[in-house]
């Protein structure tokens, strides 16, 4: 006997089509990965060129610069070990960043590409100064004499304060004063504890 009030199920679409589907979907995000990516890379490669005849004159001595562009899904051009550009998240900004122990520091930020490559050009130029420095004996201080007016308030030097030779003797005669009437005072209680010992003195 059939029952009437049973619905009859629609056939589902197969999964193979959903799997499809999902995939063409992955596929196309993918593409504009990919696309941006390679956006990326181009704006960052005409960075370079504008900034070819600066690493051309960089002394070949120097070997503190990598000058190379990184792939992955943000590329980047390297500049040094804590430096680099990026692009923004409109696409459009360069944007000039270095690591400091303090945390992260932009240096530019700008769409024109000649106005970073100005900061990048002075960044070199500042960091070759540094190692000339370094090299001839350690970098100047910013601000001559402040260092050392810093460290003079902070730890002020020591003055040896000249006592007449008659206090120092005094002050000899007192302790040996001091110890003696503390040995009298600790024999005496040690001679008043045996009394009450022995039940007093006899006469």
């Amino acid at each position: 006997m059939q029952d009437d009030n049973v619905t009859a199920i629609k056939p589902v679409r197969p999964l193979a089509d959903a799997v499809r589907d999902v995939k063409n979907a992955v596929a196309d995000r993918s593409d504009v990965v990919v696309e941006l990516r390679e956006a990326h890379r181009m704006r960052l490669e005409l960075l370079a060129a504008e900034l070819e005849p600066v690493f051309a004159d960089v002394p070949r001595d120097i070997d503190n610069f990598d000058f190379a562009i990184s792939s992955g899904l943000q590329p980047r051009l390297w500049i040094d070990a804590t430096s680099h550009v990026a692009l923004g998240r409109d696409r459009r900004t360069f944007r000039f960043v270095r690591d400091t122990r303090i945390g992260r520091v932009v240096l530019a930020e700008t769409s024109d590409p000649k106005r970073v490559a100005e900061q990048v050009t002075r960044y070199v130029a500042e960091r070759i100064v540094e190692r000339q420095q370094m090299m001839d004996g350690g970098a100047e201080i910013a601000v001559p004499g402040f260092a050392r007016e810093a460290v003079h308030e902070a730890e002020p030097p020591m003055r040896r304060i000249s006592q007449p030779a008659w206090s120092n003797l005094m002050a000899g005669f007192g302790l040996l004063v001091a110890g003696a009437a503390v040995g009298i005072a600790l024999m005496a209680a040690l001679y008043w504890l045996r009394v009450a010992a022995t039940g007093g003195v006899s006469l």
